[in-house]
């Protein structure tokens, strides 16, 4: 790949006293330019690891310097992902030996975590060590993790961010949840999903605790029913969610909320992993700022 080379020139004019009888003069500096943030994708092969790829290949300021997964071991990144030209960056299945190369090249970097909930920590110490900052996104990760990592990062100086989703029309619509959770007392949340895999979704979860947060008591007249249609009782304040499967259909979180007269609803689907890319993108460029950890996305929008 051609390196694409660019440079910032600064102008000044220098003008002396009114009384002075001596010309202006002109001068300009030439700075050099500021250096891409290099990313490694940890967990590459997977669908949004591939995604991640090609993302962070066609954003300002950032490049792929590294791909960590056990498939596809050996082959170029670029061709995994189907791109129209190589990468030359081969899959490795070593984070430590791809984390020490970028390392001695002493530049700013960060480790995007697409791996397994019983893997973050390690991998988080793992990229500390070697100075690069992390982005987890790792669904049903525990919340002992979390506060595990909260201690090391704050100990070490070192920035983490672990966003529980990346979907930025996710975060709006639990925003509007909470919004919405003032002003009404009844709730319940409708998902979908293509397949039976990992239900309450986490997406549904963090929507029924923050509403549970808030310390109100949703359904006063629905709260205690052994009806198993009536849907799974998220906590102790009445908040309910029904998943429903069907193959085909997209990952969909809807929150319905009711008064006298009226229901209020607020919905969002996600079609494909391509829209938790301006998540990512947003998410790597915060976190090399950071010298600390910190939790959702959202803290950043």
């Amino acid at each position: 790949m051609a390196a694409a080379l660019s440079c910032q020139f600064h102008c000044a004019i220098h003008r002396p006293p009114r009384n002075a009888r001596i010309r202006p003069s002109f001068s300009c500096s030439v700075q050099p330019p500021q250096s891409n943030i290099k990313v490694v994708i940890n967990g590459a092969a997977k669908e949004i690891g591939k995604a991640a790829v090609i993302a962070v290949t066609k954003a300002r300021g950032l490049e792929v310097a590294g791909a960590v997964d056990s498939y596809f071991v050996g082959e170029d990144i670029g061709k995994v992902c189907d791109m129209e030209e190589p990468l030359e960056i081969p899959i490795m299945n070593d984070l430590t030996m791809v984390l020490g190369s970028i390392s001695q090249s002493k530049e700013t970097g960060v480790v995007v975590d697409f791996t397994e909930p019983s893997a973050v920590y390690d991998n988080v110490k793992q990229a500390t060590a070697f100075g690069l900052k992390s982005v987890v996104y790792v669904p049903r990760i525990k919340p002992d993790t979390v506060t595990a990592l909260s201690a090391f990062c704050e100990k070490a100086s070192m920035g983490c961010l672990v966003a529980p989703t990346l979907s930025i029309g996710s975060i709006l619509l639990q925003q509007a949840a909470i919004s919405a959770s003032f002003h009404y007392n009844n709730v319940e949340i409708v998902e979908s999903r293509a397949h039976a895999k990992d239900l309450p979704s986490p997406d549904a979860l963090q929507i029924a605790k923050n509403l549970s947060d808030l310390g109100q008591i949703y359904n006063r007249e629905d709260l205690s029913t052994d009806v198993l249609a009536r849907g799974q009782v998220l906590g102790e304040d009445g908040v309910r969610v029904h998943s429903m499967v069907l193959p085909g259909l997209p990952s969909s979180e809807t929150v319905y909320f009711s008064g006298p007269g009226e229901v209020y609803t607020v919905k969002h689907d996600i079609t494909g992993v391509q829209c938790l890319m301006p998540g990512l993108i947003l998410a790597i460029r915060k976190v090399v700022r950071l010298k600390h950890l910190v939790y959702g996305l959202e803290k950043f929008l």
